[in-house]
């Protein structure tokens, strides 16, 4: 009998692949709709590794601001969320892309909410060379949030909620949309030749520009600069700070590795793993030199830098994460690393109070990014990127200006000097993150 019963599985295995054959050729797809499949599969998993991203500021913000204002970041950072998506849906989508359907040609996109495909693609002529219209919008609403958070953190401890949100609104409904439309959505920097691949200026430097208007607007934090003096304000928790660039890490290889924008080749799989290695090294390379960097100025590693520096390097290599080698990736992202450790001083000397440093991070090695892409890109044009970050640094910057000061003087944008002292998590939220740990 078991010699019968081996003999029966042996007949059964060997009958297995024969089977899986004939029933993989029955449904076998095209091959213009494999490509659809694979490249919407990659927009939908790269947008959750971006939307995660979202869990990586909050717990960075978190870190590193004081424990009486850990609540408020946590609630700018799901409420911001939560109005990118829907502003986004409504205006931002076709304003960035509009297709054939400009407002002003190469200069203003459509005012139309995004409309997804009909159910099973029933009666529709959609185009199976691309990828679904749900998972693109998905996959673009990240960067747009992200956008937003950059904002965040610059401004924290001393800005009311409500003009920040709306502030949010109408930086994820009209602000990024536009200006990302000139480039991603085929505007007149694209057609100048614009290079940037995964939004180091278009997305970076735009949250970069918008943090820097607010914060010169909002002023600083109360005894930040005093006497002459900077007196730094530590943060509650490092270890969330930590947990959170760890996540912002991991969710930026959905940011660059996504933004290949096709999975439909063994070519495009080859440049997306590329892509997901330079990355990578970018931020080694940014976090190895902030903390060699702050032990030779210092005398002792600073950890919020090193963290800091990690982030400017992913920042450093966004602009052109596919053509740089290992070692060229790696030392873009370590230039990163070094300008944060410069730039935060020097914002300090100037009296500019970014509590979580984003304004280095983001906007410094967004340009710097920018510019160092033609360093690797052949097709790149050292003058039509620098023309393209004034371009955008200035459209940015006025706009956003102009909305903050028509908030500061309709509602105000500061809270009040008790409040600020006291905390904003009872004053402005009435609960605390940590209130076994609160004065009594």
């Amino acid at each position: 009998m078991k010699s019968l019963t081996k003999l029966g599985l042996a007949a059964a295995l060997i009958a297995l692949p024969s089977l899986g054959l004939a029933q993989e050729a029955d449904v076998t797809p095209p091959n213009a709709e494999i490509g659809y499949i694979f490249t919407t599969f990659m927009f939908l998993v790269t947008g959750f590794l971006v939307m995660f991203m979202g869990a990586g500021f909050s717990m960075l913000e978190a870190g590193l601001v004081r424990q009486k204002n850990v609540t408020m970041q946590l609630m700018k950072n799901v409420a911001l969320f939560a109005f990118a998506a829907i502003m986004y849906y409504l205006i931002g989508y076709n304003l960035m892309y509009p297709g054939d359907g400009w407002s002003i040609d190469g200069i203003l996109g459509a005012f139309s909410p995004a409309v997804l495909e009909p159910v099973g693609l029933a009666d529709t002529e959609t185009d199976l060379t691309y990828a679904s219209v749900g998972s693109d919008f998905f996959f673009q609403l990240m960067f747009c949030a992200t956008t937003a958070s950059i904002v965040s953190g610059t401004l924290a401890e001393r800005i009311k909620l409500w003009p920040f949100l709306i502030f949010v609104i109408i930086l994820t409904a009209l602000i990024y949309p536009i200006q990302a439309s000139w480039k991603w959505g085929g505007g007149f920097l694209d057609a100048a030749g614009f290079q940037d691949f995964a939004g180091s200026t278009v997305v970076h430097s735009v949250g970069g520009w918008a943090a820097l208007m607010g914060a010169l607007i909002l002023g600083p934090r109360i005894g930040k600069y005093k006497d002459g003096k900077v007196h730094p304000f530590p943060g509650s928790n490092l270890t969330l700070a930590t947990l959170g660039t760890f996540i912002l890490w991991l969710g930026w290889f959905g940011f660059n590795g996504g933004s290949q924008l096709y999975m439909d080749t063994a070519g495009n799989v080859a440049d997306i793993s590329r892509i997901f290695a330079n990355t990578n090294t970018a931020a080694a390379g940014g976090a190895i030199a902030a903390l060699i960097l702050t032990q030779l100025l210092y005398k002792k590693a600073d950890i919020t830098m090193v963290l800091n520096g990690s982030l400017a390097g992913l920042v450093s290599i966004t602009a052109e994460p596919l053509m740089p080698s290992l070692g060229a990736a790696t030392l873009i992202g370590a230039v990163g690393g070094v300008l944060v450790v410069f730039a935060v001083p020097f914002l300090d000397k100037l009296k500019i109070d970014d509590v979580v440093g984003a304004i280095p991070v983001h906007l410094v090695c967004g340009i710097w990014g920018t510019l160092a892409v033609p360093l690797t890109n052949p097709g790149a044009s050292f003058g039509t990127q620098l023309y393209s970050i004034i371009v955008v640094g200035l459209f940015v910057s006025i706009v956003s200006a102009v909305v903050w000061f028509i908030l500061k003087a309709i509602m105000g944008l500061r809270v009040s000097e008790e409040v600020e002292i006291n905390g904003l998590d009872m004053a402005e939220l009435g609960m605390e993150a940590y209130p076994e740990f609160s004065k009594t």
